[in-house]
């Protein structure tokens, strides 16, 4: 099956985390990077919430990053705890969106997900990623974003580029075919050819500085493509 198409279950990942936290030290925790930990599924299964609080309760920071409105579930769990909400964006343009992250809550969702965490008193986050090459990654998409983190008062901003995984190129590929496929080639250069790729990654992070510092959030930044 397709990746992005389907859900390894990890039924018994609280019973694994609860042996685990018998010996383990408290750290931070970081929720969730390759995989979204508040996907659909997660609404029945609630193996996520139960993970996050357990981890709270031990003393763990738990550093959240998400596509997914479902969160603002779980929000009582971090109330006098540590831990940090972060949301990803890839593009405020909303038919990419759809066509990029089908099943993601909307942009507009998920800037209400800070919201709701700013008002709960916990730190926010946002991830810019992964932007897209020719589509959502020009100056003025890029400012675009960085004014919103600006007028939400984001704590911690990163900035990721498309990045050339393997099973991930994949539906790419299917995708570009399907909808821009002038862009196809070019893609293609961007992520496996080293010196075209080592040029659009200092773009890119030229283009985050400008903004950053347009915004005044350059103080903001942890990580850039």
């Amino acid at each position: 099956m397709p990746w992005g198409e389907f859900v390894d279950i990890k039924i018994n990942a609280v019973d694994a985390l609860q042996r685990q936290l018998r010996t383990a030290r408290p750290g931070e925790v970081f929720m969730s990077s390759a995989c979204d930990g508040w996907q659909p599924l997660e609404q029945e299964r609630r193996l996520t919430r139960e993970c996050a609080r357990l981890l709270l309760e031990h003393g763990f920071q738990v550093n959240v990053l998400t596509k997914s409105a479902l969160v603002l579930r779980d929000l009582d769990l971090f109330e006098d705890r540590a831990g940090r909400i972060g949301v990803t964006v890839t593009t405020l343009d909303a038919r990419l969106q759809e066509l990029w992250e089908p099943g993601a809550s909307s942009v507009d969702e998920r800037f209400e997900v800070i919201q709701a965490a700013r008002d709960a008193g916990l730190d926010t986050a946002i991830m810019f990623g992964p932007l897209l090459p020719f589509l959502s990654d020009d100056q003025k998409c890029v400012d675009d974003l960085f004014e919103r983190a600006a007028a939400l008062d984001i704590d911690v901003i990163w900035v990721d580029a498309l990045n050339p995984r393997p099973k991930v190129w994949e539906s790419v590929k299917a995708l570009l075919l399907r909808e821009f496929p002038e862009l196809l080639e070019r893609y293609r250069r961007v992520l496996f050819s080293p010196p075209v790729r080592a040029a659009y990654l200092k773009a890119i992070r030229e283009r985050a500085a400008r903004a950053a510092h347009r915004f005044h959030i350059a103080d903001r930044m942890e990580g850039c493509a």
